[in-house]
């Protein structure tokens, strides 16, 4: 068995990252060491698949030795060390979308390069989602610009994906399913009728879609290729068939057609889907679909929560991910459709979210004003979309929620994140950033993680630091005009 290719050693706050090239299928086992003599002492409980580890000590100012082996062989590797140090407020934030942006990278699939819908979870490895690719789209655009990668490298990944999505993956009207076989394209059904197209995680993955369209806008024959395909993808995608009523559909199937019927109407995380569909340059829907469609009849809230008013949703606001997956390139700032300032509406959200912990009224233990944010993930039980003031309040908190609010809520999301980090790190921290969730009172931390959930990390960060996804999405010619004919204003 072969060693692993370029192993390096990093360190960081509190914790050393190992990275190494290998090659899919091959399994590593990692020693460490005080000193550089040794002796090395296997640290790793489960083999290393993805050409990534982070060992979180807890402490600055240590150094560790490290050696990668080849799983099962005896044989020595090359010795590598690095030093934990202190980072700044910005350093630790980028630090963690590094390592968060690792999961679409080192953990994207082999063959088509879309991002899998969970790692370290019960869903097969070759298992990939249309949504979370999207967003993974995003993520690696953040991660060329803050050069975690090459910018060459990104276009050529970018590149793989797309190609993929227009060549291989099944489409009904131009939707893809919820999820694809990362290998052939092939649909994997969602559930028993959700066996066709997916509308929200093909607008979820458009978003991303525009994004790089939009990112990699150099000369050269590989982004000249994104464009061209980006363009291709974009206009192929039959909004206007799933529209019935004044109202978009979510799914429909070749073998059941739209007998889901699931309306999408809001508020939740569907709105980029209006958007979308409203600014199609090929298939798109009347402006009025907005109102007659997602604006439904219980969209308004106005009542007061802690001391804060809250213009839509639900009471106490809902998951967080409502405020999180539509905004990740559409720019909510400035903007109004008479019902809300979107931007408004996520900070508030936010702000209830983390009074709500404080004010803990089921007594779940952990939560605080600096261990908040309720939103759909991985628990002990399975997985649930959880939610303030409803049973699904179980005592489970992603950290996705708080540090995907960063725009929204900058000072009390990264009191979340050094909260998360140093207080929970031991068990809450792994190759790729912060595991899916935890809960306190059931001593349990997700043994994995779901690209849903890691993307809007990397992202949403990355937009509170430098607004570069907004800039970025918004900048699409289409969705200026698109905006305006709905009704909204700035």
């Amino acid at each position: 068995a072969r060693g692993p290719e370029a192993p390096r050693a990093t360190g960081h706050d509190s914790r050393i990252d190992l990275e190494w090239s290998s090659v899919p299928g091959e399994e590593f086992d990692v020693y460490r060491a005080d000193g550089p003599g040794g002796p090395f002492e296997r640290i790793s409980e489960e083999p290393a698949r993805h050409g990534v580890y982070s060992d979180f000590i807890g402490e600055n100012d240590v150094a560790r030795y490290y050696q990668v082996r080849a799983q099962g062989s005896e044989d020595t590797a090359p010795t590598i060390h690095a030093t934990t140090r202190e980072q700044s407020g910005d350093e630790l934030r980028q630090s963690v979308q590094e390592a968060t942006f690792r999961y679409f990278w080192h953990g994207g699939h082999p063959v088509s390069g879309m991002a899998r819908e969970g790692i370290g979870t019960w869903h097969p490895d070759h298992l990939v989602a249309t949504g979370a690719t999207g967003m993974g789209l995003m993520a690696i655009v953040v991660g060329a610009e803050r050069g975690f990668v090459s910018r060459s490298t990104a276009a050529e990944r970018t590149l793989r994906i797309l190609t993929f999505m227009g060549e291989r993956a099944d489409r009904f009207h131009g939707v893809w399913p919820h999820w694809l076989n990362g290998e052939t394209g092939a649909t994997i059904p969602f559930s028993d009728m959700d066996d066709g197209g997916d509308l929200v995680e093909t607008a979820l993955f458009i978003q991303g879609v525009l994004v790089a369209r939009q990112y990699f806008d150099g000369e050269g024959d590989v982004e000249e290729e994104i464009r061209r395909r980006a363009a291709r993808l974009w206009r192929a995608v039959e909004w206007d068939h799933h529209l019935r009523d004044g109202v978009l559909l979510w799914h429909w199937s070749p073998n059941h057609g739209f007998a889901m019927n699931h309306a999408i109407r809001g508020f939740n995380e569907t709105q980029i889907t209006y958007v979308l569909a409203v600014a199609s340059p090929t298939h798109s829907v009347p402006p009025t679909t907005y109102e007659t469609g997602w604006l439904s009849p219980w969209y308004d809230n106005g009542g007061d929560f802690y001391g804060i008013r809250l213009a839509v949703g639900p009471d106490l606001g809902g998951p967080m991910f409502w405020t999180h997956y539509s905004y990740l390139g559409f720019d909510p700032r400035g903007w109004t459709d008479g019902h809300a300032d979107y931007f408004e509406h996520g900070r508030h959200v936010a702000r209830i979210h983390r009074a709500y912990a404080a004010d803990n009224p089921l007594g779940h233990e952990g939560y605080s004003d600096e261990c908040w944010g309720l939103t759909a993930s991985l628990n002990p039980w399975g997985y649930a979309a959880h939610e303030p003031g409803t049973d699904r309040d179980n005592g489970t908190i992603a950290p996705t929620a708080a540090l995907s609010s960063m725009p929204y809520t900058p000072e009390a999301s990264m009191a979340a994140l050094r909260h998360f980090y140093h207080d929970h790190g031991q068990r809450l921290w792994g190759p790729f950033g912060f595991r899916d969730a935890f809960n306190v009172g059931e001593d349990w931390y997700a043994p994995g993680y779901l690209g849903i959930d890691q993307a809007p990390i990397v992202v949403m960060i990355e937009n509170h630091r430098s607004g570069l996804i907004w800039e970025t999405f918004m900048s699409s010619p289409e969705i200026e005009p698109a905006l305006l004919s709905m009704g909204w204003t700035r």
